[in-house]
């Protein structure tokens, strides 16, 4: 593993049980990479085990009554998967952070909110509880919330979403982590308020240094702040590469769907294109190429025999029998 690596997941496959003794693979054997300080995008549709990924890298996945059968997952070198539940709560929350996709449901009803941030500092940190509630109130000024006083003080229902969700990367930050996860931050607020956060998750990432897993569905979240692209469809990648590549010469057909569907100002279009289908159930999921049944270009080949993620150009991996350049007629 290069040094310069912060995150390395090699061959990783996660299974849940269903029916008695059986099991059915939510991701499947996925291998990516993140380099210190970069910002790398996890798309695709829901289903396509963007959040499984999530939970796996993360240490929760068995929570959700998931098993990771098989892989690797490196942390600064380390393969985490060795390490006892001790040592995996030492890091998760620590070293490595994330940010829940819904914020009023992953915040505790419960609790304060300067409870809840200064339980985390002091569980990974030495600092004693004048020095935590002094962080904890830097730590929400620092996120733009005004009145931060008075806030620390709030439960949760006494809170707006885009202010939860404010809360919520103040407690992902707490512990100054090197690795944030960010699964669907910006879901179910308004577009101001969008904007709001993704500019605090650029100014963290640039301050800071912080590598950041971008979880999301939305191609414009994508493009504004990533460096590199991992295009997901049913438990597989079918597509990496830089950001702005991945958008000019997109290689897989499903990453041509995706951003044909995008809406574009001054297009002239009435009606958007859009991926006929749905994602396959996991339970009869098909043994060639998984986006065979919705690609328009399919043919006997793709049915047939599945593809491998392959390099395509430099930095560029696709999985398709077909290149940009070269794809059949379509079906």
């Amino acid at each position: 593993m290069s040094q310069n690596k912060l995150l390395e997941v090699k061959n990783l496959q996660t299974e849940f049980p269903y029916d008695k003794n059986k099991t059915v693979a939510a991701i499947h054997h996925i291998s990516f990479f993140m380099e210190e300080g970069e910002v790398l995008g996890l798309v695709g549709e829901s289903g396509c085990g963007k959040s499984v990924t999530a939970l796996s890298v993360m240490g929760l996945i068995a929570n959700s009554n998931g098993l990771i059968t098989e892989g690797e997952i490196y942390f600064k070198g380390q393969n985490l998967l060795t390490l006892d539940k001790r040592q995996r709560r030492q890091i998760r929350g620590g070293a490595m952070s994330m940010i829940f996709q819904e914020p009023m449901s992953s915040l505790n009803p419960a609790m304060r909110i300067d409870k809840q941030i200064m339980e985390a500092i002091r569980l990974h940190t030495d600092l004693d509880k004048d020095q935590a509630r002094a962080l904890t109130r830097k730590l929400l000024v620092m996120v733009g919330i005004p009145d931060p006083d008075r806030v620390m003080k709030n439960y949760p229902h006494q809170l707006s979403g885009g202010m939860s969700q404010r809360v919520m990367i103040a407690l992902a930050m707490s512990c100054q982590p090197q690795l944030l996860i960010a699964d669907e931050p910006t879901t179910a607020l308004d577009v101001t308020i969008q904007a709001q956060i993704l500019e605090l998750l650029r100014d963290i990432q640039k301050e800071k240094n912080t590598g950041i897993l971008l979880i999301t569905h939305d191609l414009g979240v994508v493009a504004e702040m990533c460096d590199r692209v991992i295009v997901m469809y049913a438990g597989e990648i079918v597509e990496a590469a830089n950001c702005q590549e991945l958008f000019q010469t997109p290689l897989h057909p499903y990453t041509q769907g995706l951003i044909a569907s995008v809406p574009k100002l001054g297009s002239g279009r009435t009606s958007l294109p859009w991926i006929p289908g749905s994602v396959p159930d996991l339970l009869s999921m098909p043994e060639a190429c998984r986006f065979a049944p919705r690609c328009p270009y399919a043919t006997d080949k793709c049915r047939a025999e599945k593809p491998e993620l392959e390099e395509k150009a430099p930095g560029h991996q696709a999985r398709c029998w077909y290149s940009d350049a070269n794809l059949p007629a379509q079906a």
